[in-house]
């Protein structure tokens, strides 16, 4: 598989300079991390949320995980994770499981995590299980315009 073209659009309409690298398949961020030989805590991985009012994605490096209280508080709302079936619901072009932390690009609303905001380089999923999309920090910002920032992870335990 390819990127999906939502993502592909996405970065093209805002025109993104990246880079794709791939890696053996994997079933998680942390082993598309190690296949691919990145830093952990630089993978974006985006986690699907839903309550009565909607889809919501929140993004956290693959290092950490996600405090879903922080969620709930920073957006007055009381979410739970998304089923796999709603993965694919949302994310179409998508393999299942694989999800692009570029909510913007599905129309999603979306709460990032602050720790994204302190490294140089960002990888996230292109849409499959074989490849990240590489790029600098700002560009990740642009990707992801409006979007808030909010203390929404915590060390894995």
């Amino acid at each position: 598989m390819t990127i999906a073209q939502t993502v592909n659009r996405h970065l093209n309409k805002k025109h993104i300079d990246y880079q794709v690298v791939h890696h053996r398949p994997s079933g998680s961020s942390l082993e598309s991390a190690r296949s691919a030989h990145v830093n952990s805590q630089e993978i974006a991985k985006g986690i699907l949320l839903r309550d009565e009012y909607g889809y919501v994605l929140a993004v956290v490096p693959a290092s950490r995980e996600l405090d879903l209280k922080e969620v709930e508080q920073e957006l007055g709302r009381r979410l739970h994770l998304a089923k796999e079936y709603e993965l694919n619901e949302v994310f179409t072009d998508c393999a299942m499981g694989a999800v692009p932390a570029v909510g913007p690009a599905y129309g999603l609303e979306t709460v990032a995590d602050t720790h994204l905001r302190s490294l140089e380089d960002i990888y996230f999923e292109s849409g499959d299980h074989e490849e990240l999309i590489h790029v600098a920090e700002p560009q990740f910002e642009h990707l992801m315009e409006g979007v808030s920032y909010k203390h929404i992870s915590r060390p894995k335990e």
